[in-house]
């Protein structure tokens, strides 16, 4: 159960969203054991971001939250995966973009907890 919330300072289409949410979906097999099936991606666009001292530059933030735990290596991969989609599809540079990443052993869906 991958959940990936991105922040945007800039504007995304609902088409732009379909073509990303894709692409996230490809780029979450990135974890191993995680897919597009049980990936909920939540998009907040037009975010007044600031990075570095200024706001006129586009920008973003990943939260990546996980049931059970990735490896270093897999997580380096999936920024690696992310930072180009948001860079082909948005503009936003890889050097605007942070991203992070949150571990949890209990995780509730349809009423229980895995």
């Amino acid at each position: 159960m991958p959940y990936l919330c991105a922040r945007t300072s800039i504007s995304v289409s609902p088409e732009k969203e379909a073509i990303l949410k894709a692409k996230f979906g490809k780029a979450i097999e990135n974890i191993p054991g995680k897919t597009e099936q049980w990936l909920m991606v939540e998009f907040v666009d037009n975010c007044r971001l600031w990075f570095r001292g200024q706001n006129d530059t586009p920008a973003a933030i990943v939260q990546v939250d996980l049931f059970g735990r990735a490896s270093d290596e897999a997580c380096t991969r999936l920024t690696a995966a992310l930072s180009e989609i948001f860079s082909e599809e948005l503009g936003i540079a890889p050097d605007h973009l942070y991203i992070k990443y949150k571990d949890f052993d209990q995780w509730g869906w349809n009423g229980s907890n895995f």
